[in-house]
């Protein structure tokens, strides 16, 4: 892994330059390491259990959002879908 190339150094010249940058944008947020649990507030404790479903280590809160970041646009149909699942894993809990 190089400097300019970072996480995207892993494909060499393979598949092109523009999906290599923005494969490395979408896993450097990813897994940066800053996102912030909508429950607690922590920094650094989600990790993505599967498409759209993440966990937080701390306070153990299971929450649906995007696909590769925790939050959606709103509007879209993702960020629709993603509110209902919300609420059948809510009712799940209860």
């Amino acid at each position: 892994m190089t400097k300019k190339v970072g996480l995207a150094g892993q494909f060499g010249p393979r598949y092109g330059a523009n999906v290599r940058k923005r494969w490395a944008l979408i896993m450097n947020k990813q897994k940066g390491g800053n996102l912030k649990c909508p429950r607690c507030e922590t920094k650094g404790s989600i990790t993505r259990e599967s498409t759209g479903i993440w966990f937080c280590k701390k306070c153990e809160a299971r929450f649906t959002g995007g696909a590769y970041d925790i939050s959606t646009p709103r509007g879209s149909e993702s960020f629709r879908i993603a509110k209902r699942k919300q609420r059948e894993l809510e009712s799940i809990e209860e």
